[in-house]
Formats: C-alpha cells, sequence, structure tokens
C-alpha cells in the first residue's frame, strides 16, 4: 500500500476545482483528487481518488471506501453503548450520534420513535452502528440480554455525582428526552442514575451536552488512565 501525505483537511485545498464563476474554491475542506499512481488496496474509493475527499473524516480515512471505515472502526469500538429515548423527536439525537463516533461507542440507541433528527450528526451516523427500540422494554431487555447495566445520566433527587462514581467498563449511558428527562421506567431499572455537577442558574444542561460529558468520563476512566 502507498502512502500519500495529506493536507491538514481543515484548511482550504489548493487543489479545489475553480468555481462556475472562475473565482478559485478555496473555501472547501478535504483533500483533492489523488496525485500520482494511485495506491493499492480494497479499502480505497476510485470515486474519491479521481474527484477527490470531502467529507467529515480524519487524515487517516481520506479516500477510503465507507464499508473500509466502518469495518476498520468496528476493531477498536468501545465497550459502552449511549441510549437516548426520543418520544418527541429529540433534536439532540443527532449531536449524540456525532460524539459518539468521536469517542468510538459501540452502538446509539434510540428509544421510541425511529425518526430523529440527523443534522446534528454531520453525516457521522454512515459511520455509527444506531440500533433503534420503539419502547423502553425493549432497550431493557436487549440490555438484559448482554448483561449491560444500564446507567442513567440526569440531575434527579437521590441521583449520584457522576464526578464520584465509577462506570463500569461494559454498559449503557442512558439519557432522556430532553425537558422531561429519564421516563419512570427507564429510571426505575438503571444503576445507578448519576447527576452531573452544575453550579449555574440553568437546571439542566441540554440531552447532546450531557451525553459529552458522560462519555468523555467514559474515556478518561477506561482509555486515558490506561495509556503509557
Amino acid at each position: 500500500m502507498t502512502d500519500q501525505a495529506l493536507p491538514d483537511p481543515s484548511t482550504p485545498d489548493p487543489s479545489a476545482p475553480a468555481s462556475a464563476d472562475g473565482s478559485a474554491d478555496r473555501g472547501r475542506v478535504g483533500v483533492g483528487p489523488w496525485q500520482g499512481p494511485w495506491p493499492e488496496g480494497e479499502h480505497y474509493d476510485p470515486e474519491l481518488l479521481a474527484e477527490g475527499d470531502r467529507r467529515n473524516v480524519v487524515d487517516r480515512y481520506r479516500y477510503w471506501r465507507r464499508d473500509a471505515i466502518v469495518a476498520d472502526l468496528d476493531t477498536t469500538r468501545h465497550p459502552f453503548h449511549v441510549a437516548v429515548e426520543n418520544w418527541d423527536h429529540d433534536f439532540n439525537i443527532g449531536s449524540v450520534v456525532r460524539t459518539a463516533n468521536a469517542f468510538a461507542a459501540e452502538a446509539v440507541h434510540v428509544v421510541g420513535r425511529r425518526r430523529w433528527n440527523r443534522r446534528g450528526a454531520m453525516v457521522t451516523e454512515r459511520y455509527q452502528h444506531v440500533h433503534h427500540h420503539p419502547d423502553s422494554a425493549g432497550l431493557v431487555a436487549w440490555a438484559q440480554e448482554r448483561g449491560l447495566p444500564l446507567i442513567g445520566i440526569d440531575n434527579l433527587p437521590g441521583a449520584v455525582p457522576l464526578e464520584t462514581c465509577p462506570l463500569p467498563r461494559a454498559c449503557v449511558l442512558v439519557f432522556g428526552q430532553e425537558g422531561p428527562g429519564l421516563s419512570d421506567e427507564v429510571r426505575a431499572v438503571c444503576e445507578p442514575v448519576l447527576s452531573i455537577g452544575q453550579y449555574g442558574s440553568t437546571r439542566s444542561i441540554n440531552a447532546g451536552a450531557a451525553a459529552a460529558v458522560a462519555m468523555h468520563a467514559w474515556i478518561r476512566a477506561h482509555v486515558f488512565h490506561q495509556r503509557p
């Protein structure tokens, strides 16, 4: 396999084609067509090699086929899952999916409505496993069959501070619908329910932000502290 030094995808691409009015399209991110002999390997996408890769992926996966990226991620995903209740088309789910992809979560589980707003995911749902459960009982049964504890994240009376509670390595982090929070059905089976420390005037942070905090807490406990 041949490697090519890739430009920083966050900077304008000097090889980007001219726009229709003749001005250079310097604002696009990503990389242009592959320069020189094409690399060998079935994971490369001929169309991307020929036309350039403008996707929201890290440099390591530039020019790779989508299924090849998913297969490679499957070899390194972390053993935690994230579940979000979606009773009223929660707009935070896209953000949760994007963060789960960034932290290499095993999967995201949408509970309730199947449809969710994908805008915040920034196309990361193509690389992140997302499962659907029609109701809370379905999620609970799925987790129990696999021996995965459900860890609720919600600022409820009696909740244990996330900052003081060790997170299991294999688990499901569960977040409620924006507004009402965790449903009674899920709250009853969570072991335990954890709260995120807040120090301002707002009653809560949104589910997307809470999920990011909790996932990063898992990373700090099980990935960051294991590095040499």
